[in-house]
């Protein structure tokens, strides 16, 4: 067997590939990364299929011994990454022996960063997916984080394409950005008055924010209803609920659930939040529909047209 032990897990490394689809039905989320831009490049800069099984590090500290010759490659969030104490690139591809000792150091700005390795790693599915969702116990290995000693499977790699991604390409992770949102049905449940003060104020990123949602802090807004009958979230609904302070709600949300909802953030806009530490400040700016979709088409028209180095 080949693939790579792990020396110190970090404080949360999880297991992810593009996510669990269809099974909302019986009440399984989607998981996945949290930021799926990173996620992707992570996987193309080692020449993989897009959804090939990846690990999602928040904040840092992941310490890694090769025992497999392959290439691998550290994008998103500013986590220094060493090979044999020697410093390395982020954002781009790296040849990796048997023996070797991978150090992922903590962020200096964003909080999630991914690693893959050529070919992906090699992780059972559950539910079509390999993606970990430790609320439902689900993927990665055995349903957890990753813990002291566990050991991750991937092939030998001897001659692969790898490339690097330049870098005026690469994403920044400020503190302070405009959010992103398209008003719901719901919205009929808000005042002008308070639509104008949410999407006029600002809100501080809490402690309380995780892969399930992110709990903000800042200007109460109020709905005229206490709850409303559960229904099914999407990705990125921002619920008010008594406290009137928003939580948007992310990958390892919840399928169904009873608050009043404003609006939902674009999916962009998703990943750019969950590369924010607590204390970080956002805002919220409305959108249509049209202007999503635009922006969703820009966004894949943009990451098919960059074409990243080639790494000899």
């Amino acid at each position: 067997m080949s693939g790579f032990k792990v020396l110190q897990p970090g404080l949360l490394t999880l297991i992810q590939d593009a996510g669990r689809y269809g099974h909302h039905r019986i009440g399984l989320t989607t998981g996945g990364p949290l930021d799926a831009e990173a996620f992707k490049w992570a996987n193309r800069l080692v020449d993989n299929p897009l959804h090939s099984t990846a690990l999602e590090i928040s904040i840092g500290g992941l310490v890694l011994e090769s025992q497999v010759n392959t290439c691998l490659v550290l994008t998103g969030a500013e986590m220094p990454l060493k090979i044999n104490g020697v410093e390395q690139d982020r954002w781009h591809a790296h040849q990796v022996r048997e023996g070797d000792r991978i150090e992922v150091g903590f962020s200096s700005s964003g909080a999630r960063a991914y690693l893959a390795v050529s070919g992906g790693f090699h992780v059972e599915h559950m539910f079509s997916s390999s993606a970990t969702v430790t609320r439902e116990a689900l993927g990665g290995l055995s349903g957890e984080k990753l813990q002291q000693g566990d050991y991750l499977s991937c092939a030998e790699i001897t001659e692969r394409k790898a490339f690097r991604l330049a870098e005026q390409h690469r994403p920044t992770y400020s503190d302070d950005i405009s959010l992103r949102v398209i008003t719901g049905y719901q919205q009929q449940a808000f005042s002008d008055l308070d639509k104008r003060r949410f999407f006029s104020s600002e809100y501080e990123v809490t402690d309380r924010a995780d892969r399930m949602g992110y709990r903000l802090s800042g200007p109460e807004v109020n709905a005229s209803v206490d709850g409303i009958l559960s229904e099914g979230i999407c990705h990125g609904a921002i619920q008010i609920p008594a406290d009137g302070q928003p939580i948007v709600l992310l990958n390892d949300r919840q399928t169904i659930g009873g608050y009043p909802k404003i609006g939902s953030m674009i999916a962009q806009d998703t990943a750019r939040m969950a590369q924010r530490l607590p204390g970080a400040k956002v805002s919220f700016e409305e959108i249509t529909i049209d202007d999503a979709h635009n922006l969703h088409c820009l966004a894949h028209v943009k990451f098919q047209r960059t074409e990243p180095d080639s790494v000899d």
